[in-house]
């Protein structure tokens, strides 16, 4: 995809209160949440790949520099208790993206079902509707990961908006809708049950194909 540059943002901030324990450090195949979610955005060949993280939490931090990820790739939410939109807006007032990139995928931390087809089918949609905003669709919901062209995704930063939901609401003229059939667009992992379950239709879909979802063996992950 020509002229199109992806940079993307992992919302690791997140308390994970129902899971009770982080829910980025759960096992899953070789490596943890983390590491699957920084895996794919690596083969779609993001040109650079962030977690927004908590300040404070040695957790999350330990398991960044287990997987490698650049420090220049650690973007610090300072007041993670404002919710999930204070870790977006981080990231578009961060200083430290990489010249170049033209657009930026929004991530959730616990959608490690969904699946690198439907990822890459979302940013070939995205490439063909560059100056809109993308975010998949499935049974009339939106979704997550949501595709931001610059314009866009630096507007987030100022925005007075409470939410990302209705920063987009503010902007329904430019988002298009990408419709898909993936179920692990709508599966949060919020609770262990839901991470139970998580494990079971990885294992039947096939998404981590010879591995045990359940067996961390600690690879690594080196990040563009």
């Amino acid at each position: 995809m020509r002229n199109y540059a992806m940079g993307v943002v992992i919302l690791g901030a997140g308390r994970s209160r129902r899971m009770g324990r982080p829910k980025l450090l759960l096992p899953w195949g070789k490596t943890s949440v983390l590491g699957h979610l920084i895996e794919q955005w690596d083969n779609l060949e993001a040109k650079q790949i962030t977690v927004v993280f908590a300040l404070r939490d040695e957790a999350i931090q330990g398991e960044m520099q287990r997987l490698r990820l650049p420090a220049a790739n650690r973007i610090c939410n300072s007041a993670p208790d404002r919710g999930m939109f204070s870790s977006v807006q981080c990231a578009a007032q961060w200083a430290g993206w990489q010249p170049g990139l033209t657009h930026w995928a929004v991530v959730l931390g616990d959608q490690p079902l969904v699946r690198g087809e439907t990822l890459r089918r979302l940013l070939e949609f995205s490439a063909t509707r560059p100056a809109m905003i993308c975010q998949p669709t499935r049974g009339g919901h939106g979704c997550h990961p949501i595709v931001l062209p610059g314009a866009a995704f630096l507007a987030l930063a100022d925005s007075t908006a409470p939410t990302l939901k209705a920063f987009l609401q503010t902007r329904a003229a430019g988002v298009a809708s990408f419709p898909a059939t993936d179920p692990g667009l709508e599966m949060d992992m919020d609770r262990p049950e839901d991470y139970e379950r998580a494990l079971e239709l990885a294992v039947k879909q096939e998404l981590n194909p010879g591995n045990n979802p359940a067996n961390n063996s600690g690879t690594k992950y080196e990040s563009r």
